[in-house]
């Protein structure tokens, strides 16, 4: 399918339509928000424009989106990820959240635990690996937990 076809009956171009259908699928807007966004950098339509156009190409873009999540590009090494812990208070217990962030900005896994230990940051990477398989490399706060962790699954190399 050619781009040109697609987009043949509209009078905007489809660079406008991608960037208002993006930025509604990608953070937490809604269609009037997106109206606004779009208004401030001179680009007048209506928020039942950009609905349409979610509709319409929205399937689209996000097939587009997963096929390069699937296949990523082989000289460009995208899968990275970012291991971090944070504390938390849940219903007064101070706990923390493990979190793995990939190159996107994406929480790929979410894990809280009571301690914060080799232990639990083997089951936290473990339970990552599952999902979404080897990353290519690795970014750490330099946690011992982490250190220990990734040598006892064999990822000491990311």
């Amino acid at each position: 399918m050619k781009n040109h076809n697609l987009f043949r009956y509209f009078k905007t171009s489809p660079e406008i339509i991608r960037l208002a259908v993006m930025m509604y699928i990608r953070f937490p807007l809604s269609l009037r928000n997106v109206e606004d966004l779009l208004h401030e950098r001179g680009i007048d339509i209506s928020c039942e424009t950009v609905r349409y156009w979610w509709n319409k190409f929205g399937p689209m873009f996000a097939r587009e989106i997963r096929k390069k999540r699937m296949h990523p590009i082989p000289s460009h090494s995208n899968w990275k990820w970012h291991l971090d812990e944070v504390f938390v208070k849940i219903n007064g217990e101070t706990l923390y959240l493990w979190r793995a962030v990939d190159h996107e900005g994406e929480v790929l896994e979410s894990f809280v635990s009571k301690r914060r230990d080799r232990k639990a940051a083997t089951a936290f990477l473990k339970r990552a690996l599952k999902r979404y398989g080897r990353p290519k490399s690795i970014v750490t706060d330099r946690l011992p937990s982490y250190r220990s962790a990734l040598k006892g699954i064999d990822l000491a190399h990311c």
